[in-house]
Order: C-alpha cells, then structure tokens, then sequence
C-alpha cells in the first residue's frame, strides 16, 4: 500500500517540468518549440543559456533524489522503484501532455538516490559517473555516455544484489527497466550516432 503510494508521488513529482516552468516564468519561452524539443536540460541550454540549463539539470536530479528519500522510509525497494517512476514522470510528464525529457539528468538523479538510500555506498553514484565521463571523452556524445553510465548502475546493482530474495529481484529488475528506459529514450540518438549525423560534444 505505501509502496504503491510512493510510486504514485515519484511519477507525480518527475512530471514536474522544471525545465518548462524555467522557459515560460523567466524566460517567456516554450523550449518545447526550439531545438530539440525536449523539456530537459541540453536542451534548455541550447534555447535559454547555460545558467537556465543548469538549473533545470539540478532540479531535475533533485526531484529524484527527494522522492526517493521518502519512499526510503518505507523499504529499499520502495526507493528504487519510486526513482524509475519518477524518471518514468519526466520522460512523460502528466503537466505536460506527456511530452518530457529524456531522463539524463533523473537518471543521475536516480543513482544519487540509489547510493544514498538503497546502498548507502558512494560507488552506485561514483562508478556509473566515471563510466560517463570516460565515455564522454572517448566518443564525445552524451547519449552514448549517458547509456553506458546507466548499464554500467545495472550490471552493478546485479553483481552487487544477486542473491534471490524477493527485494534484491525487485532492486535489479528496477535498475534494468531504468536503463530500458535511457535507451529507448535515447533511440533516435543512438540512429544519429550510427549515420554520423550526432551532434558531439566540442569543449573535450
């Protein structure tokens, strides 16, 4: 019953468009009508500058992280379930005709919630993190990064987890759904990098 309601709360809370209320209160813009379209934060820092950019990836990681906290106070897999909803919640935001993001920055949102409250050991946020940055500065496209960081949480929640009680299942089947969820959101990104049409990143 809590459980449930916690993940009723993260999807709530991952719908929370920051990236949205950031563009149309300070900005009197819809990013969802420039660039890419997409109401996260590259793409808020393509239309609206660096500064809004990075508010939005904060909030967006924040949001995971707090609701996570509160499902953490029912059991560790209410945790990392209400994480994947909320991530679930941004890339298809009830506030905003379920038209999201792609879950970059609430899925580093979701490893800081996985390190502090499921584990409560720094390295399901630190190894899934260098990961990224290795995978940033060898290819240099943060959708490769992105995917590579978010296999990377998974195949060590399942390493780590792997010993068949009914919550350990519930923990590793969650981190794989998530990192389902970064590729399928990433798809046309991954069909970009194949025909070499990706936009890389240029300051590395």
């Amino acid at each position: 019953m809590y459980t449930a309601l916690c993940i009723i709360l993260g999807y709530v809370l991952g719908s929370i468009p920051f990236a949205l209320v950031i563009g149309k209160v300070f900005y009197k813009t819809d990013v969802r009508q420039h660039g890419s379209g997409n109401l996260g934060g590259s793409n808020t820092g393509r239309v609206l500058g660096s500064k809004a950019g990075a508010a939005v990836i904060l909030l967006d990681i924040l949001k995971v992280v707090l609701a996570m906290w509160i499902a953490s106070r029912v059991s560790a897999a209410a945790a990392i379930w209400t994480g994947l909803a909320c991530c679930v919640g941004h890339c298809f935001p009830l506030f905003a005709h379920f038209r999201g993001g792609k879950a970059v920055a609430t899925a580093f949102g979701f490893l800081v919630g996985i390190s502090a409250f499921v584990f409560r050991d720094p390295w399901f946020f630190f190894a899934p993190l260098v990961m990224f940055l290795i995978m940033l500065w060898l290819y240099k496209f943060v959708s490769v990064a992105s995917i590579a960081a978010i296999l990377c949480s998974s195949l060590l929640i399942t390493v780590l987890c792997w010993d068949m009680n009914a919550q350990s299942i519930m923990i590793i089947t969650a981190s794989w759904l998530m990192s389902i969820l970064v590729i399928w959101r990433h798809w046309t990104n991954i069909q970009r990098v194949r025909e070499g049409s990706e936009t890389a990143v240029t300051w590395l």
